[in-house]
């Protein structure tokens, strides 16, 4: 893991990225990125963790998150990874899957690169946490998770992707509920 990205304080506001490996584009489906709030709702609701801001792309997430005191950030994180890629690959192997096969051999693949790995590997190793220090950057970072669904062409306007906390900043119902700067 980069030195430059690791979670030193536990407790401090961080900017994460989770990618999925080799940039398997798995939140194509609806019932994917369920597992991914699902899994936000409960670290949130036993796991202490404060979620700030969060957007789901195809391939990977960002989020703006800290833990509870009575709680780890890196500990929560190893959690979520470890429970969300258990029930993406139980997912992936239902037959109406058409890439499963695919995709569990490039799961497959990452795994045997990581001697750390069990048989499959969904998320990459590094969270590229970047802590935030100041109201500033702290905004850039809130920006740049609303308008990457927008560079991507997905949505014209932030609030319109449903799988970001920009609805909730907008001031409408968003898919989960998330804990506003």
């Amino acid at each position: 893991m980069s030195q430059g990205h690791q979670i030193y304080n536990q407790h401090a506001l961080y900017y994460l990225t989770f990618q999925i490996v080799k940039w398997v584009d798995i939140f194509t489906r609806v019932e994917y990125k369920e597992i991914v709030v699902n899994s936000f709702e409960y670290c949130r609701k036993n796991k202490g963790l404060e979620l700030y801001a969060y957007m789901i792309m195809t391939n990977h997430i960002h989020l703006i998150a800290r833990s509870h005191e009575s709680h780890k950030l890196s500990d929560t994180i190893r959690d979520f990874k470890k429970f969300t890629a258990n029930q993406l690959l139980e997912r992936i192997r239902l037959p109406n899957e058409s890439r499963s096969d695919w995709m569990l051999k490039r799961f497959e693949f990452a795994a045997k690169e990581h001697a750390r790995t069990s048989e499959f590997q969904v998320w990459t190793h590094e969270n590229h946490a970047v802590e935030l220090f100041s109201k500033e950057f702290t905004q850039q970072k809130l920006d740049y998770i609303h308008q990457n669904p927008v560079r991507s062409g997905i949505v014209d306007a932030p609030e319109d992707y449903v799988y970001s906390c920009a609805r909730n900043y907008a001031g409408l119902k968003g898919r989960i509920e998330i804990d506003l700067l």
